[in-house]
């Protein structure tokens, strides 16, 4: 999972540095195949939804470690839980980009188009960044990244209602199929002419949550053989690398335009979530960078604006030399993590115990799963 993870947030930072040579017109891809160039900077979006996938597996299998069952959960404890791993590194977030923008730093200020500060403080702490920027505009790149914080945490806000409400397994199945069915209809061109709500919508991202809990409630009925799982992880590993490989055939082939590569994208990531699960995979040493920065991708995702705007600042002062473009792509790859880890080590993973210490009484709840994972999670 954390190499899962760990892809999808370097698809994340190729993205968002090839944005910026967008920005700034330097044609930097000229003489490459075209899949090529997809597959290594425009897998942004598809990094997003592995990571749904994933929050929704691993908050349901901590779920049913924690309490048992789904409808037993306990849900002040969960909100606290959740509290303690969201709040402090976005709390954090919020008053640097805050104090960036009163100080008029190029590049963090918020427009008066989309409210100004506070309203997008307001869209942050209310969950709704994503339908800000449907209907007024992109935010700038520091506070865009917190759409998908918004579709997760609605989630989070949601799910152990749910779970409470709809007390039979087979009854919160049912309705997270109904997600299922939903997301491509969402992200389809012919219903939905919105192109940045196509793409952020509370529906859209759901969908694939909403995949990585079923899977996770499927993986706890029972072990599967060992063939079985086998060939679920081989399926999985070839849908995923059709979709994020070979996406110009799968645009050809319609599932763009229809939303359903984001599906095939979860289904995808959730076999192998199951085959990962019951026969604890584990990814071999020389994969060791990707998944230490899987581990890492929540700080990761959120402070890594800060290093791609400084780098490519720099590139700019250098008057954009097109041969320095891999070497910053690297640069951001390796400075990003580090930072992440430093964020992590010395700020989010302090005050995520803290809290989680102080606020949940009963702590044989905090021991109930692998500290590794405790952390991620």
């Amino acid at each position: 999972m954390d190499l899962l993870r760990g892809l999808a947030i370097c698809f994340v930072l190729m993205n968002h540095v090839n944005m910026q040579l967008l920005g700034a017109k330097v044609s930097y891809t000229q003489g490459l195949p075209r899949q090529l160039v997809s597959s290594l900077v425009w897998n942004g979006q598809f990094g997003v939804q592995i990571f749904f996938v994933i929050s929704g597996f691993l908050i349901t299998s901590t779920t049913l470690r924690r309490w048992g069952s789904a409808s037993s959960v306990n849900v002040l404890d969960f909100y606290r839980l959740r509290f303690a791993r969201i709040a402090p590194l976005m709390m954090l977030l919020l008053l640097i980009l805050s104090v960036l923008h009163l100080t008029h730093v190029k590049g963090f200020v918020v427009g008066e188009k989309t409210g100004g500060l506070g309203r997008a403080l307001a869209a942050a702490l209310t969950f709704h960044v994503n339908l800000l920027e449907a209907r007024r505009g992109y935010l700038p790149a520091s506070w865009d990244i917190l759409w998908s914080l918004s579709v997760e945490e609605m989630f989070y806000l949601c799910f152990p209602l749910v779970c409470r409400t709809f007390r039979r397994t087979s009854f919160l199945s049912a309705l997270l199929f109904v997600f299922v069915f939903l997301g491509p209809f969402a992200r389809s061109e012919a219903l939905n002419h919105n192109p940045v709500w196509r793409e952020y919508s509370y529906l859209g991202g759901m969908d694939g949550i909403a995949l990585g809990c079923l899977t996770a409630l499927f993986s706890a009925k029972g072990r599967l053989s060992e063939k079985t799982l086998r060939v679920a992880g081989a399926a999985g590993t070839m849908m995923l690398v059709f979709i994020l490989c070979f996406s110009i055939r799968a645009d050809r082939w319609g599932l763009g335009r229809s939303g359903l590569d984001m599906t095939v994208l979860g289904l995808g990531t959730c076999l192998v979530l199951a085959a990962v699960a019951q026969t604890r995979w584990r990814a071999p040493g020389f994969a060791g960078p990707l998944v230490r920065l899987g581990r890492l991708s929540y700080e990761v995702y959120l402070t890594h604006i800060f290093v791609v705007l400084s780098v490519f600042h720099l590139f700019l002062t250098m008057h954009k030399p097109v041969r320095a473009v891999p070497g910053m792509f690297l640069v951001v790859l390796l400075l990003s993590g580090l930072l992440g880890a430093v964020v992590s080590r010395s700020y989010s993973e302090p005050m995520n115990r803290w809290l989680r210490e102080r606020w949940v009484k009963d702590t044989t709840r905090l021991g109930s799963i692998p500290q590794e994972e405790a952390m991620s999670v």
